[in-house]
């Protein structure tokens, strides 16, 4: 039984752990600002801007998620501590399986609680645009983007965000040349932000008869999901709009009608296009706010003051500088060269779980 008496200690240790999370999530004021909310939506005129109205509501979910997550936390601490006590009154050692198996569960979570409190940046609430662009290397390297692309919408899938295609262009043999991606969900820029950068691939190519060893590199761009801010201003003369036949997904109609949009930021050189909606609209008002996203993301990242000083040459992603490498011959790792953080099993980490490259990049930033 002495089992339960550690388990016992070491919930004791940490529910200090959840008073300083209570207080870090500042349950106290969204809480306050969930009543605020709620007495506007109770308003006759709340409906009378749709656009507003929606924001109104997704912040009323997202503070109503952040309470009720916490409280799920203690009650789960509450709940492990009364299986402790009970086996111990009890002399019953059956629920030793059922606690080891829930306080590490309880120990992951949070975890990744305290970690969403590192969260502070300006657009780290925001949803997040992802562009994937295949390196040089021809099918190989087309081959690698894609399976990147398919990691990072199973740790979406994974962790109940929800993704949806804006952009994607096929590879000549196999794989993608370069697709985008958003991720709707609250802190997806925070978490996703570590993901910017060059990722490498060295493996025995199935596309090379000889069997030799390959090394493959594929770019992985990460901005904040941005509908509107009113410090992204964007001239119109700024810009050259083109328009083409999509050839995504979509059935005939994309096919036939130069319905997707390319936009080219003359200034800085950015470009970005899309082509999975329906209509040349749609797309170009996608098109817009994947603009104004870049633009806001390279701005905080470079602590310019004006979108003015933003240049081309930011942009660049230069190969080589690679922030992490996945070897798959002749030993299986994945390696952050940033935070050194590692995982041997490389399957894993391809079908999604980059939850530890993703908290120890936050927690190294957190401690600069």
């Amino acid at each position: 039984m002495l089992e339960f008496v550690e388990y016992k200690a070491k919930l004791n240790n940490l529910k200090p752990n959840l008073a300083t999370l209570e207080s870090a999530l500042k349950l106290k004021e969204a809480k306050a600002e969930i009543e605020e909310l709620e007495v506007r939506t109770a308003r006759d005129d709340f409906w009378s801007n749709m656009q507003n109205s929606q924001k109104i509501l997704q912040r009323i979910k997202q503070l109503k998620a952040k309470c009720e997550n916490f409280e799920k936390l203690r009650s789960k601490w509450e709940d492990l501590y009364a299986i402790c006590e009970m086996a111990l009154e009890e002399n019953d050692s059956s629920m030793l399986p059922e606690l080891q198996s829930e306080f590490e569960t309880f120990q992951k979570k949070l975890e990744q609680a305290r970690l969403s409190t590192l969260l502070t940046g300006e657009y780290d609430s925001c949803g997040a645009i992802l562009s994937f662009h295949a390196g040089a290397g021809g099918t190989e390297a087309q081959d690698w983007a894609e399976m990147l692309y398919r990691m990072y919408t199973r740790w979406a899938e994974r962790n109940g965000f929800k993704y949806k295609v804006l952009d994607y262009l096929d590879g000549e043999e196999a794989g993608l040349k370069s697709a985008t991606i958003s991720i709707e969900g609250e802190n997806a820029y925070g978490y996703l932000k570590s993901e910017h950068g060059i990722h490498r691939l060295v493996r025995i190519s199935p596309f090379d008869a000889s069997g030799r060893r390959h090394t493959s590199f594929a770019a992985v761009e990460v901005t904040p999901e941005i509908t509107n801010d009113d410090e992204i201003k964007i001239r119109p003369e700024d810009l050259k709009i083109d328009t083409y036949r999509s050839s995504g997904a979509g059935g005939q109609h994309v096919n036939k009608t130069e319905s997707a949009v390319r936009i080219t930021h003359i200034p800085t050189g950015i470009v970005v296009s899309c082509q999975m909606e329906r209509s040349q609209h749609q797309n170009r008002e996608v098109a817009m706010n994947m603009l104004r996203s870049k633009l806001a993301e390279i701005k905080e990242r470079e602590h310019l003051e004006k979108i003015e000083d933003i240049k081309g040459a930011h942009m660049k992603i230069e190969w080589g500088s690679q922030i992490r490498s996945y070897v798959f011959m002749p030993y299986t790792l994945a390696k952050d060269h940033r935070t050194n953080y590692e995982n041997g099993n490389i399957n894993a980490v391809m079908d999604g779980d980059i939850d530890g490259f993703i908290n120890a990049y936050l927690t190294m930033k957190a401690g600069q």
